[in-house]
């Protein structure tokens, strides 16, 4: 490639971070494909449950919040809730990396909807949940 100097310069493609992974063969009970497992109802093959959507809520995501997704993130990926001593190092900056791109990732976010509100969105959630467990 020329560039309007007249000098030739190389363009070197963007590095891929994430792929697409190929599915794997699930190797579970024919009851729990499809999210139908009765004892998890809540894995519908979603996203894990216990991260939580931190954008465009007022007032906005603390730290601690950001700090916790990221944890519960980390814990998902390794499958590990307390790595060994040998990989607590290795976890920690982990989580402190997923942490900082997710705060950057949250400052970086534009949005033309009204912020949610906090309290209306938890009632929202527990509504869903009562009715979820809702024996029959």
């Amino acid at each position: 490639m020329v560039d309007s100097s007249g000098t030739s310069s190389t363009v070197v493609a963007p590095r891929v971070i994430c792929q697409t992974v190929p599915a794997r063969r699930r190797v579970t009970p024919s009851r729990f494909i499809g999210g139908s497992d009765p004892v998890h109802p809540w894995h519908a093959g979603g996203m894990c449950r216990n991260i939580r959507t931190l954008h465009n809520f007022e007032p906005p995501a603390t730290r601690d919040e950001v700090h916790a997704a990221a944890l519960q993130y980390v814990r998902k990926v390794s499958g590990s809730t307390a790595p060994s001593a040998a990989n607590r190092a290795a976890f920690d900056e982990a989580v402190a990396a997923v942490a900082h791109a997710t705060e950057h990732l949250l400052d970086a976010l534009v949005t033309t909807a009204a912020p949610k509100n906090r309290e209306i969105e938890a009632a929202k959630a527990r509504a869903r949940a009562e009715q979820r467990y809702a024996r029959a």
